[in-house]
């Protein structure tokens, strides 16, 4: 796309006021002086929280025999990760997980949606702590319930050394099951989301912006031309955006329900 702008746009596009969207558009100042936590991403969480929390609670407030719209969609969603993720994942114990991975689900799914919600388009985890965050937490679920089930040095063999495996294969199976499923997990589970939501975000920055900036400040009607069609596209990639932050929110959860299933599975 830089290649595309820099055939249209004249080289000297800074100084007439066009900034290319990078890295730097993801480093919002605080709201508020003196509270350099509080930021454009903060608020978005919070919100989230907020959002989520109503949304469920009113879904469960009114239980009826033939449920109304709200009542359908509410159960719907309900549905959907007991039985496809919870149920499917983990087993005959998943309900004790169900209230953590509904709560993931939602909290991930809002929060990457805010990336084409009209009144923020900025998606939560493409600011690359909220992720870590996310994944960190997962980790130590995850390992907790392990250690839970089987107590540290038995989880310890467990997560690290498969049934089966000759003795001689064991100076390098170890560290590598204990850098797979120790360290390379929750960074994986993290950069997975960021990425995908930092270069959509990105993407449809550079449509967006370059397509306005070769609509409203070029003389020429090729680019004029061309900035309607990078306006329209962007239209096209909101709803892949959408597409893929739905996506990502399963994949997350998935994976989140995949290490308890192997952390408290009797055999690994």
């Amino acid at each position: 796309m830089s290649a595309f702008l820099s055939g249209l746009v004249p080289l000297e596009t800074a100084e007439d006021g066009f900034e290319a969207p990078g890295v730097h558009s993801f480093d919002l100042p605080p709201l508020f002086e003196g509270v350099p936590w509080f930021d454009k991403y903060m608020l978005q969480a919070i919100i989230s929280v907020i959002l989520i929390v109503a949304f469920w609670l009113i879904m469960a407030r009114k239980s009826a025999l033939v449920p109304s719209k709200g009542q359908y969609v509410g159960e719907t969603a309900y549905f959907f990760i007991r039985n496809t993720i919870a149920r499917d994942m983990i087993g005959h114990d998943f309900r004790k997980y169900l209230p953590l991975l509904i709560a993931l689900f939602s909290f991930v799914l809002v929060n990457n949606i805010f990336g084409v919600f009209p009144l923020s388009l900025l998606p939560t985890p493409s600011h690359v702590g909220w992720p870590y965050g996310l994944a960190i937490m997962v980790w130590v679920i995850y390992n907790g319930v392990g250690i839970a089930k089987h107590g540290p040095f038995g989880y310890l063999k467990h997560t690290t050394l498969p049934s089966g495996v000759p003795a001689f294969m064991w100076p390098l199976i170890i560290p590598l099951e204990f850098v797979s499923n120790i360290i390379v997990r929750p960074i994986t589970l993290s950069l997975r989301l960021f990425a995908n939501m930092f270069a959509g975000h990105l993407l449809v920055l550079v449509f967006v912006l370059g397509g306005e900036y070769l609509l409203l400040h070029s003389e020429s009607i090729i680019n004029k031309t061309a900035g309607v069609v990078a306006l329209i596209f962007s239209m096209a990639i909101f709803g892949l955006e959408i597409f893929v932050q739905s996506l990502q929110a399963f994949i997350f959860t998935v994976l989140t329900a995949q290490y308890i299933s192997s952390a408290a599975a009797e055999e690994h």
